[in-house]
C-alpha cells in the first residue's frame, strides 16, 4: 500500500489536487498503475494545462549527509549552490569560490537551509 502523498509525487500532481479527486489515504500498487496507464478526466486536463516552468515537487538532498525528501518548490527559491540540513555547520561545506558572496536561505522543504552562492549585488 501507498500513501495519497506518495500517490501525488508519482503522479507529479499536488496533494491537495490528489484529496480534492478523491484519491484515497491509502492505494494499493495496482490502483495507482490503473490511474497512470488510464488517467481520469481531471488528470490529463491537468497535465495538458502543464506549462512545464515549474515542477510540482523537486528532490531536496543535503549536500553533506544526503538526506533526501521530496518538496513542492516555492517560487522565492533561487537556484541553490548546495542545500544543508539545518542541523550542520557552516564550516562543513567548500568555501564560496573567490569572487562570490554566500547567502543563506532558511526554511526550505521540513530542515534545509538554503545554500547560494552569488556575485555580490551591486551597491
Amino acid at each position: 500500500m501507498i500513501t495519497r502523498r506518495e500517490a501525488a509525487l508519482r503522479l507529479d500532481i499536488p496533494l491537495e489536487m490528489a484529496q480534492r479527486h478523491s484519491i484515497p489515504s491509502r492505494l494499493s500498487e495496482e490502483d495507482l498503475a490503473e490511474i497512470e496507464s488510464n488517467p481520469p478526466e481531471w488528470l490529463v486536463q491537468s497535465r495538458a494545462n502543464r506549462t512545464g516552468k515549474k515542477p510540482v515537487w523537486v528532490q531536496l538532498t543535503c549536500s553533506i549527509c544526503g538526506f533526501t525528501e521530496a518538496a513542492r518548490p516555492k517560487k522565492w527559491w533561487p537556484p541553490f549552490t548546495y542545500l544543508s540540513c539545518n542541523h550542520h555547520g557552516y564550516d562543513e561545506l567548500p568555501e564560496p569560490v573567490e569572487g562570490l558572496v554566500r547567502k543563506e536561505l532558511d526554511g526550505i522543504g521540513s530542515r534545509f537551509i538554503g545554500i547560494v552562492d552569488a556575485p555580490p549585488s551591486a551597491g
